[in-house]
C-alpha cells in the first residue's frame, strides 16, 4: 500500500479507532453475553438517532442489568423504557422497548440465548433479519464490529464505512481496505471510517494529520 494510505490508516486508528462496542463498555468476545450486548447496540445504532445517544442508551440498559437475553426478557416493558430514556433514547423508546423484549424472547426460544448457535445454524446475515428491530443497517453494524471474533466475515466494511473511506482518500472497496490493516484492527478501522463519514470535522483532521 502507498505511504499515503498507511499514514491515513494510522491516523484513523489513532484519532477515531475506538469501536462502538468498546465505547458502550462491551468487552467483545465470542461468548454469549458480549455478543448479545453487541446486538442490542447494533439495534440502537440502526435508528435515525445520534450514535452517542445510542451508545449511552446501551450503557443504561446494561447498567440496569439487561446484559443477556434472559434478563432482557424478564425485565418489564417499563423498565426497558426507563433505561432507554435515561440514555436519552426518547424518540424511539416505547417501540424499541417492545422490540428488545420480543427479540430477547426469540433468542431464548430459538438459540437458548446464544448467538453462536445462530452462527452454527446458518448465515447470520439472513438469520439476524428475523429478529424484531434488526434490519439491514443493524446487520451491517453487528457484523462490522463482530468481524474481530467472527473472522469469516472479515473484511466487513458496510456502505457507511465505505463513504468514510472515500472522504479520506482511501479505496472504496472492502477487499482493498482489508489489506490496509492487521486483521485484529479491522473492527477499529471500520468504526473510524464510520465516524469520519458521520463527522466532516473528523475527516478533515485525519487528512490534515496524514
Amino acid at each position: 500500500m502507498s505511504d499515503k494510505n498507511q499514514n491515513v490508516v494510522r491516523e484513523l486508528l489513532d484519532q477515531q479507532g475506538t469501536t462502538f462496542a468498546t465505547e458502550a463498555g462491551i468487552k467483545l468476545r465470542n461468548t454469549p453475553s458480549p455478543l448479545y450486548q453487541l446486538l442490542v447496540l447494533a439495534h440502537l445504532l440502526s435508528a435515525r438517532i445520534r450514535s452517542d445517544i445510542a451508545v449511552a442508551a446501551a450503557r443504561a440498559l446494561f447498567d440496569a442489568g439487561m446484559r443477556d437475553p434472559r434478563r432482557m426478557a424478564e425485565a418489564t416493558w417499563q423498565q426497558r423504557v426507563d433505561a432507554l430514556g435515561e440514555g436519552g433514547y426518547r424518540r424511539y423508546d416505547e417501540r424499541t422497548a417492545t422490540q428488545l423484549g420480543e427479540a430477547a424472547e426469540l433468542l431464548n426460544r430459538e438459540y437458548r440465548g446464544d448467538l453462536r448457535r445462530m452462527r452454527e445454524a446458518g448465515d447470520p446475515r439472513k438469520l439476524l433479519r428475523e429478529i424484531n428491530g434488526i434490519g439491514p443497517a443493524g446487520v451491517d453494524i453487528f457484523l462490522r464490529e463482530a468481524q474481530g471474533v467472527w473472522p469469516e466475515f472479515a473484511p466487513y466494511f458496510d456502505r457507511k464505512a465505505l463513504e468514510g473511506a472515500e472522504r479520506v482518500g482511501l479505496p472504496r472497496s472492502a477487499r482493498s481496505l482489508g489489506r490496509l490493516a492487521d486483521e485484529e484492527d479491522l473492527p477499529r478501522l471500520a468504526a473510524a471510517l464510520v465516524r469520519v463519514a458521520l463527522h466532516a470535522d473528523a475527516a478533515r483532521e485525519v487528512r490534515a494529520a496524514a
